[in-house]
């Protein structure tokens, strides 16, 4: 393909358009100018033809990245740089010329940020070589992998292909066009900011080089950006293949390995992309469920939305709750979680009976309201007086009178039920 006059493809008013849509549907906060996805329009609609005219004569200047500082679960801190919404754009329009190009040339391993791509497909190829007989794994973690991306390389490697200088130089001004933190400038020297339109291609353009690598060595991986695990035979290999592509990752590709992170083990010692791994001796075959982690964050998400204290109504938490339940399945949903699902639904209507009951308030009212749900007085009139909103959630009473199937006219939606709609076997 001819990437000489690539600038003019990316200046064409279906790409720009098709850019727009995108960044407005994308939504987002505003970068350090302050200036909002709603208010795209108008400004492009003045400024459109000049932001065109200095792209084409290399005069475009990107604004600084707004630093957001986000915790991650293990206690680290991961660092977004948010861009104005006028260079999201930008970058928007140079991403979707470049996309197609670079398809051609990624891996079909690699699933992180592709189109029609995801991370399910991952987990399936990952058991896939699994199940042929490459059960020991090489977990490689790269260390702050946004943040540490040589420009210099990473233009080497994009200048094999795209051969329009003024794309290679909007890339790079991009790369280096600087952060905000605390209102204070800093310079970029290294890195492309995680958050930006265009930071998912270049990662994978950069990222695909080792994919050729580990391809040239006949080596069996699996990778979903910078998530990587490669798959062999033996421990002895794995070893090796740890040792030997730390090596190239980090003397030729510039890149950092974390020690610490990375390691050498079998399925069921590794959590990849959420997931983890057991062997099912019945079936006799690697099989895929959701890690513990993942498991207990999702409760905590579960006990947040179903606190006694959270000043809205019960139909709202329901209709977060659902959201959750169904958001989390569908992304698990390739896993083997039928008793898992089972037990969380019997947690969730538990936490639910709570809310309930506090929403009720006062003896008098709960057993009216168990009386209307069936109860026999003298039992409602028994538990309406009790003490502890754990003890009344788990009695054999409030069971019977808020049971599972009130609860799913009441709109809750059944973990097990939904799973058994969206599971796909594997």
């Amino acid at each position: 393909m001819d990437t000489g006059s690539l600038m003019e493809q990316i200046l064409s008013k279906e790409n720009l358009n098709a850019a727009y849509l995108q960044v407005v549907r994308n939504k987002g906060a505003a970068g350090v100018d302050g200036m909002t996805v709603e208010e795209l329009g108008p400004y492009l609609s003045e400024n459109g033809e000049n932001i065109r005219e200095q792209l084409r004569t290399r005069k475009y200047k990107p604004q600084p990245v707004r630093r957001v500082e986000i915790p991650k679960p293990d206690g680290g801190i991961r660092n977004l740089g948010v861009p104005t919404v006028a260079d999201r754009f930008v970058q928007q329009a140079v991403a979707q010329e470049l996309t197609p190009i670079f398809e051609e040339q990624f891996h079909d391993h690699s699933y992180g940020f592709r189109p029609n791509r995801c991370a399910q497909q991952a987990v399936l190829k990952a058991l896939e070589i699994m199940n042929d007989g490459h059960s020991w794994i090489v977990d490689i973690d790269l260390a702050k992998f946004f943040d540490t991306v040589d420009h210099d390389k990473l233009m080497t490697i994009i200048g094999r292909t795209i051969k329009d200088g003024d794309v290679i130089s909007v890339v790079r001004k991009f790369l280096a066009s600087g952060v905000m933190i605390d209102d204070e400038y800093e310079d970029t020297i290294v890195g492309t900011p995680q958050g930006g339109n265009i930071s998912p291609l270049l990662a994978n353009i950069m990222l695909n080089e080792l994919d050729k690598e580990l391809e040239a060595r006949g080596l069996d991986f699996v990778r979903y950006a910078d998530d990587l695990i490669i798959m062999v035979g033996s421990r002895q290999a794995a070893e090796r293949v740890m040792k030997s592509v730390t090596r190239f990752i980090e003397n030729k590709l510039g890149l950092k390995v974390n020690g610490e992170k990375s390691k050498v083990d079998q399925p069921k010692g590794i959590k990849y992309l959420g997931y983890g791994f057991y062997y099912d001796t019945f079936a006799k075959g690697y099989k895929a469920r959701p890690h513990t982690k993942a498991v207990e964050k999702f409760k905590e998400q579960m006990k947040k939305l179903t606190c006694r204290s959270w000043g809205v109504s019960n139909t709202y938490k329901v209709k977060k709750l659902n959201q959750l339940i169904r958001g989390w399945i569908n992304y698990f949903k390739i896993g083997s979680m039928k008793r898992l699902c089972r037990k969380l639904d019997k947690h969730i209507r538990f936490r639910m009976r709570m809310c309930i009951w506090k929403h009720w308030k006062t003896p008098k009212n709960r057993e009216k309201n168990l009386i209307k749900l069936g109860l026999l007085r003298r039992g409602a009139h028994g538990i309406s007086y009790a003490k502890g909103y754990a003890r009344v959630s788990r009695s054999w009473n409030l069971h019977i009178g808020i049971s599972k199937e009130r609860l799913a006219k009441f709109g809750l939606v059944s973990m097990e039920d939904y799973y058994a709609e969206r599971r796909v076997t594997c």
